[in-house]
């Protein structure tokens, strides 16, 4: 998938309804109130390249970023170790708590008129799994 490919994903899923079960969807999982796209996906047999598949899905990352910035406005990367953190004390919602266990930092928005938040974060915490450019489309608002 390019770029121009992951964005026209992400603009889908503002607007795609929400399942009321929690599963596998043709994009990769979706529950209510959130989708979880794959845009990229590196197998994780190869640990020995886990370094150049993360920088590499970094700069696919910020490529997404430059796009939906121009249209959505600039963010700050959003600090995921923070929530990782915070997940031992406090109940924090699913999609981000998850999205939290696997990726380090993620560029959010909330999409005026669509009532959801995007996000897209790289896969970047566990040298034993593969490594994946994740778009997340939620209704509920990150901690």
């Amino acid at each position: 998938m390019n770029i121009a490919q992951h964005i026209a994903l992400i603009d889908e899923l503002c607007y795609r309804p929400f399942p009321a079960e929690h599963g596998p969807s043709d994009v990769g999982v979706s529950g209510p109130g959130r989708h979880t796209a794959v845009l990229e996906a590196a197998p994780d047999d190869d640990p020995a390249l886990h370094a150049v598949t993360v920088d590499q899905y970094e700069k696919d990352r910020d490529a997404v970023y430059e796009l939906l910035a121009s249209r959505w406005g600039d963010t700050s990367p959003y600090n995921l170790q923070t929530v990782l953190l915070r997940t031992e004390r406090e109940e924090i919602p699913r999609p981000w708590a998850e999205l939290s266990a696997c990726a380090s930092v993620a560029y959010v928005w909330e999409v005026e008129g669509t009532g959801r938040w995007v996000a897209v974060a790289v896969t970047d915490r566990d040298t034993s799994r593969g490594v994946r450019l994740l778009a997340l489309v939620t209704e509920t608002d990150p901690p």
